[in-house]
């Protein structure tokens, strides 16, 4: 960590009376936690271009199985 950002930290954790220990931990929660909301936002704008209408229960069995054989398809073409 850079050594004007590390002050920065040890100055917040101070702050608010944690260690730099739960400063970071708190830090990795939320980045992860953006990480994981960015990706089920990108999963869903890529739903909306394989089907516009959405998708109903109707449809998981159809989707498994386009989905399974996305994946034989690659397996087979990987393995030549």
């Amino acid at each position: 960590m850079p050594p004007e950002m590390a002050e920065k930290a040890l100055a917040l954790a101070k702050q608010e009376n944690r260690t730099m220990s739960e400063l970071l931990r708190e830090a990795f929660r939320a980045y992860n936690e953006q990480q994981v909301a960015r990706f089920i936002d990108e999963m869903g704008e890529y739903a909306k271009t394989r089907n516009p209408q959405g998708y109903t229960e109707k449809d998981i069995p159809r989707l498994i199985a386009e989905v399974r054989a996305e994946m034989r398809a690659e397996r087979a073409s990987g393995s030549r």
